[in-house]
């Protein structure tokens, strides 16, 4: 029996902040106040302060002397911009899994099942979570460290929510598409970099001007 992940609580505090801002609990603008949440949480201002500091290095909230800490007016270009870095580490991603996914797309095709389920429903909240959840097995597949906590570390979760939430970005069909990249996977596309990469910019926010 494997036992259970064990989230540090620094990581705890940050998912709380994060459900937060991604539920609308905190607005774009809003401050977010280290010794409430410590508070609510019944932990000491430390790892509060820990999280935080982690989530300002997602862009995600900012902090300016005198003022505290504020979530982000993160605009559709803000969010736009992880979509080039991330698609260029996804179509990396994809050359190095593509023979192990060839293989076995058993990781990916459970995320397209689930994603067909959501968008029988229109369930946003389930759509971007299997979609976040096959870009995160497509890149674990890779069998790189530093490639999956570099693509970790864009907090791909966190603006796919916020750009359905913020932008009303919201594809047809999820589930289409995903289906679309495990059929080229299976049939050893020579260009899956490709289709990848293009696949990932396709999902960017668009913005005017």
């Amino acid at each position: 029996m494997t036992a259970p992940v064990v989230h540090s609580l620094r990581e705890q505090i940050r998912e709380h902040i994060l459900e937060g801002i991604i539920s609308g609990r905190w607005q774009p603008g809003e401050r977010i106040v280290e010794r409430r949440i410590a508070t609510e949480l019944e932990v000491s201002q430390t790892p509060v302060r820990e999280a935080l500091r982690e989530l300002e290095s997602l862009r995600l909230i900012e902090s300016a002397p005198n003022k505290g800490v504020r979530v982000r007016n993160l605009t559709a270009a803000d969010l736009e911009e992880s979509y080039p870095v991330r698609a260029g580490l996804e179509a990396i991603a994809a050359e190095l899994a593509a023979e192990r996914l060839a293989g076995d797309c058993s990781a990916l095709e459970s995320h397209v099942s689930a994603l067909y389920e959501a968008d029988r429903h229109t369930d946003g909240t389930a759509q971007v979570r299997h979609t976040v959840a096959f870009h995160r097995e497509l890149v674990r597949a890779a069998g790189n460290s530093v490639l999956l906590h570099t693509w970790e570390g864009l907090g791909i979760e966190v603006f796919t929510a916020l750009s359905i939430r913020w932008l009303g970005t919201v594809q047809q069909s999820y589930a289409e598409e995903h289906e679309e990249l495990v059929q080229a996977f299976r049939r050893r596309d020579p260009r899956i970099a490709e289709i990848v990469k293009a696949h990932v910019l396709g999902c960017a926010p668009r913005h005017e001007g």
